[in-house]
């Protein structure tokens, strides 16, 4: 590398890979590369598809309000391959061109798809737009509403289609005996019980019959039969989050890959067969539920990356048992929050407005977030549709 300054690719800008470029980005020459032209989380799937206006708010921000990517160079392109001798991504640009970045440290951020809500395909704002509102008017006109899948997407869903529609029918249909498997019993238990409070049918037990070559990334009118005997069942729309994730890696070479093609990497967020390529959030095989996504990890893995490139010792990732956080999602009265070890904590909406919100993650996470410039699209046409 002829630079002066050691240069950083983060390939993926997602929550995680963002988070890491944001940390970096006053220490090296930092490189972000997205398929996306502003953070679209995959987070809060039921806000998302009931009141995408207000999901928007805090999960689709463009990069340009966020002060720490100032310095941060940003490609909207797919990543197409990677030369892990001559240390150069290969990037195919929004506009077809194609270009070469080379790097010094490589960070793999690039996620995973497991739904229409979270995928590694390119795309403008304008085709994000026409995506979300088409699934909340696709919802919006369902009377009734089927949620295949147990896990922290189907559960917002359900709960949420429930609080913006009271009259809409929305069952919960999921394979094991308790929903969110992944949290601690304590919140599974938690979770359950305001689903019923809210009019969700609970269906355990049931394990969706996936039609063949179905990615489960679309939303459904057919009936859903079961594989665990019960009859089929039926509604004017089916929602599929089971959980059948998808590593968005098909550019990495086998040699940085598990057997399920995820990012094999070590404690300290090396990949075990290159020491100067890491990987962070979803994509990297740290732990069976891959916590790294969740626990903070993007500060450890900046410190980590200046540590490589001084010569100095890393830090190991250490990951949690239970998941954790919301699951329903910031509600007009404000959050459930679920500890790791399942404990409850009710945060009010005041104190989410005007303290957690603008001071510990615009502010303390991000490290300053301007205030939207323009006004979306989509949240015009969500209260046209709420309304």
């Amino acid at each position: 590398m002829s630079s002066a300054a050691p240069r950083v690719v983060v390939a993926g800008l997602g929550d995680s890979g963002l988070l890491t470029a944001t940390h970096l980005a006053r220490h090296v020459d930092v490189v972000g590369i997205s398929a996306k032209p502003e953070l679209v989380s995959g987070q809060e799937l039921g806000l998302r598809l009931a009141r995408p206006d207000d999901w928007a708010r805090d999960n689709r921000v463009a990069f340009e309000r966020y002060r720490r990517l100032d310095g941060v160079r940003r490609l909207h392109g797919s990543l197409t391959g990677v030369d892990l001798d001559a240390r150069e991504v290969t990037v195919r640009l929004a506009d077809d061109n194609v270009v070469v970045e080379p790097y010094d440290v490589l960070v793999v951020s690039t996620g995973v798809t497991n739904g229409f809500w979270r995928t590694g395909r390119l795309q403008s704002r304008d085709q994000i737009d026409a995506d979300v509102r088409e699934r909340h008017e696709t919802l919006a006109a369902a009377g009734s509403v089927l949620v295949v899948g147990g896990g922290a997407a189907a559960v917002s869903a359900a709960a949420n289609l429930r609080i913006r529609w009271p009259d809409k029918r929305v069952g919960l249909y999921y394979p094991g005996p308790r929903v969110v498997p992944s949290h601690h019993p304590r919140a599974s238990a938690r979770v359950a019980a305001e689903l019923g409070h809210l009019g969700v049918g609970l269906h355990p037990d049931h394990r969706a019959v996936v039609p063949d070559g179905f990615a489960c990334d679309e939303i459904t009118h057919q009936p859903v039969r079961w594989s665990t005997g019960q009859p089929a069942a039926e509604a004017d729309a089916v929602l599929w989050a089971i959980g059948r994730v998808r590593p968005n890696t098909d550019w990495l070479p086998a040699t940085l890959l598990d057997e399920r093609g995820f990012v094999d990497v070590g404690p300290t967020l090396q990949t075990r067969a290159r020491p100067e390529v890491f990987a962070i959030g979803d994509v990297a095989a740290t732990d069976p539920l891959r916590s790294s996504a969740r626990n903070r990890a993007d500060r450890l893995l900046a410190g980590n990356i200046r540590a490589h490139l001084a010569g100095r010792p890393l830090e190991r990732y250490r990951a949690t048992r239970s998941r954790w956080g919301s699951v329903l999602g910031v509600q007009r009265d404000g959050l459930l929050f679920f500890a790791a070890d399942g404990r409850t904590v009710r945060i009010p909406a005041w104190l989410l407005d005007r303290v957690l919100l603008p001071l510990v993650v615009r502010r303390g996470y991000y490290g300053g977030v301007r205030r939207a410039s323009r006004s979306g699209t989509l949240e015009a046409s969500a209260r046209g549709q709420n309304r």
